[in-house]
């Protein structure tokens, strides 16, 4: 019988192999448009009880503002939309299926000109765009899924140490596949982020700007870790895009 030991050095040989087969995309077929929003719906329901709408005026016309810019530049209907900022200190944004804009004050007071505050929101417009939502709950069941197989397998076939190959398996499963399909995802949303700026009127360069200075306020672990991109390899990748945007006006 093998040891313990040879064991879980195999589990985790098999746990990095997913890492290596990564693909930009979940091959399995989307959760239905309706499901998706309505998740989304219910999501933005309980963020409205748990947090308190902003009293500053200033910065939710502000948000507002900006925001009612780029969903038209979207091709989009601002009037359908729900725009909230939010009383919380959190540097962050949201876009909910459902069309639901929340921003947090912490958000607009790092964001220095509307230019910047554009980048933020232009980059949550463009997971909705991207269909990322649909895609990273997509991708949430099937891991469910996968890991409940695997786990019954083992237990089927009685293997020693079963439940530690499985969720092994299980951290592969999440830094393997999941983890850098959400920082290409981060990518695509950028990209189309500064897309929508430029059509809206805004210089895609404010987003440079703004991850410098968030890459200035530290925090965060090694990129491998992150669902975000590491803030220098973000930088360099908005730089690199942003001549085609200003070329083609924003249209990609």
């Amino acid at each position: 019988m093998m040891s313990r030991r040879s064991v879980l050095r195999l589990a985790g040989m098999a746990a990095a192999a997913p890492a290596l087969a990564a693909c930009d995309r979940v091959s399995v077929p989307l959760l239905p448009e309706e499901t998706v929003e309505r998740m989304g719906l219910e999501t933005w329901s309980r963020i409205r009880q748990e947090m308190r709408p902003t009293g500053d005026a200033a910065a939710r016309a502000r948000v507002q503002g900006v925001s009612r810019k780029l969903l038209a530049a979207a091709d989009q209907d601002p009037g359908a939309w729900e725009v909230q900022v939010f009383a919380n200190p959190g540097v962050n944004a949201f876009v909910l299926p459902g069309r639901k804009i929340g921003v947090l004050e912490g958000m607009v007071r790092t964001a220095r000109e509307d230019g910047e505050l554009a980048a933020v929101i232009g980059h949550e417009i463009g997971h909705l765009q991207a269909e990322h939502s649909r895609e990273r709950l997509t991708a949430e069941f099937a891991r469910g899924w996968v890991q409940q197989v695997v786990g019954f397998v083992l237990n089927l076939g009685d293997v020693p140490f079963g439940a530690e190959i499985a969720a092994l398996l299980g951290v592969g499963v999440e830094f393997g596949v999941m983890r850098p399909y959400s920082r290409n995802q981060e990518l695509e949303a950028d990209r189309l982020g500064l897309a929508t700026m430029a059509r809206a009127g805004y210089d895609p360069a404010d987003a440079v700007s703004l991850w410098r200075r968030m890459e200035s306020m530290g925090g965060g672990g090694p990129a491998i870790l992150s669902t975000h991109p590491a803030p220098a390899a973000r930088i360099k990748a908005i730089e690199a895009a942003i001549p085609e945007i200003a070329r083609t006006g924003g249209r990609i």
